[in-house]
């Protein structure tokens, strides 16, 4: 099993920036990836960004493409998702994820407001 702590989020204005961290815990060997993944009410779960554990290799959507950026700690066993420039549509909530031996595991969700 791997545990997951999202921190960071909360409100911010059009144009403004915040910091999404994700701490892993429990089975953390041979996880991977991780990354992250948005979803507003009544919408499916969509991807944001993520992160190949060993190589670093990223991969965004295309809407946050040039304006998130993801990356990891090995040693605290944390990934972190820088957001620049936000729009009122990346308004959701977010949640970290890893992928381990088949399995994905999920954090419990941390809200992004983005206000105009």
């Amino acid at each position: 099993q791997v545990q997951l702590v999202e921190s960071g989020g909360g409100l911010v204005q059009a144009g403004g920036s915040l910091n999404l961290d994700c701490a892993a815990s429990g089975r953390t060997e041979s996880i991977y990836s991780m990354g992250w993944f948005r979803q507003t009410p009544g919408k499916e779960r969509e991807f944001v960004a993520r992160i190949i554990w060993s190589s670093g290799s990223t991969y965004y959507a295309d809407s946050v493409k040039g304006r998130f950026t993801i990356s990891r700690d090995n040693a605290k066993n944390t990934v972190y998702l820088q957001m620049t420039s936000l729009k009122p549509e990346d308004t959701a909530a977010y949640y970290c994820y890893a992928r381990r031996l088949g399995t994905n595991y999920w954090g419990q969700g941390t809200q992004v407001t983005v206000s105009t």
